[in-house]
């Protein structure tokens, strides 16, 4: 086992053991939303960390996964497994149109597209009540269910969320490290570099935008399970800023910076909520706090902050060698 899995696995194991610690489903159900988050911030750390492409609208990804579920298992009739199938699907296909689209540009330019690709998206969400309901949003969108997985039940829900949680660290762990992520963070740092020496640029990234496409529409999947319920509020530009909070105060570029991020906004978001009514300016003092001290996110802060402790660690003493004995 490699030393650098073992964090992740007691992680995953630690929350996956909260039904068992916990006797109030509240902590349960909010461990679920971490992990829902954190697949997300998986997704657009893809397009961020490695791809140096920022986006504001990456919850089209989502959110369109999430209305089409709703749409399809409440008024299409289908049962909600092929509604997945079929929502995911029809995610990836937008994506290819939207990257067409957003991949022509970078910086400034793809952060404004993919904000203008967002606010369409939820301009059609809010207005084409016929179909999504407007601001009322589509209700009663059922999860999978039966003796064998009864998804109804909370702990068993929270399950299916680490698991692909699992999934998506070991996918894109793979991929990082991988020849094409390497080429990816070569079209990141130098990409006229990159085309000259052979190296098709435009489909790297491609490549990049749906396979965050891809795990952006699972987190939709799950969000819509979770809540049963979808609105255009999950496809606003504050949405997606919001997952782009996540990657930064983590650290973009970093495997376990989007799972940190997550816990640190759902965790703000749910219980600073309790007891603080301006919770939202303690969430804004705190990323102030972690870009000032810690700009590049935390755990990359964590990784120098432990260099710089090691070299006040006492050196070893050396260690005594016997002399040989010399006669005469």
């Amino acid at each position: 086992m490699s030393p650098r899995i073992l964090p992740f696995i007691m992680v995953l194991a630690a929350m996956a053991m909260v039904p068992l610690v916990s006797t109030s489903p509240f902590y349960v159900n909010l461990t679920s939303q971490v992990a829902i988050a954190a697949i997300g911030a998986l997704g657009l750390n893809v397009l961020v960390g490695h791809a140096g492409l920022n986006s504001l609208g990456f919850a089209v990804f989502p959110g369109l996964t999430a209305y089409l579920v709703a749409w399809l298992s409440t008024v299409g009739g289908f049962d909600p497994v092929p509604a997945a199938l079929l929502a995911i699907g029809g995610t990836l296909a937008a994506s290819m149109l939207f990257a067409l689209v957003a991949l022509r540009t970078t910086g400034l330019g793809f952060v404004m597209i993919t904000m203008a690709l967002c606010q369409i998206v939820w301009g059609a969400a809010y207005r084409w009540t016929s179909v999504t309901g407007g601001d009322n949003g589509l209700s009663g969108v059922p999860r999978p269910g039966g003796a064998v997985l009864p998804l109804e039940r909370p702990e068993w829900f929270l399950w299916l969320c680490l698991c692909v949680l699992a999934l998506a660290l070991l996918q894109l762990g793979r991929f990082f490290d991988s020849p094409l992520g390497v080429a990816l963070r070569g079209t990141r740092d130098q990409p006229r570099r990159m085309s000259a020496v052979g190296y098709d640029v435009w489909r790297i990234r491609f490549v990049a935008w749906m396979l965050a496409a891809g795990w952006g529409a699972a987190a939709g999947l799950l969000y819509a399970w979770y809540h049963q319920f979808v609105s255009p509020h999950m496809m606003a530009v504050t949405a997606s800023a919001e997952v782009l909070l996540m990657v930064v105060a983590g650290g973009a570029g970093t495997l376990a910076g989007p799972l940190i991020g997550a816990a640190l906004v759902v965790l703000l978001k749910n219980l600073a909520s309790i007891w603080i009514d301006r919770w939202m300016m303690l969430l804004g003092v705190t990323f102030v706090v972690i870009v000032l001290l810690m700009p590049d996110g935390i755990v990359p802060g964590l990784g120098r902050l432990t260099a710089w402790l090691r070299r006040f660690r006492p050196a070893p003493a050396p260690a005594l060698v016997p002399r040989e004995r010399t006669d005469g």
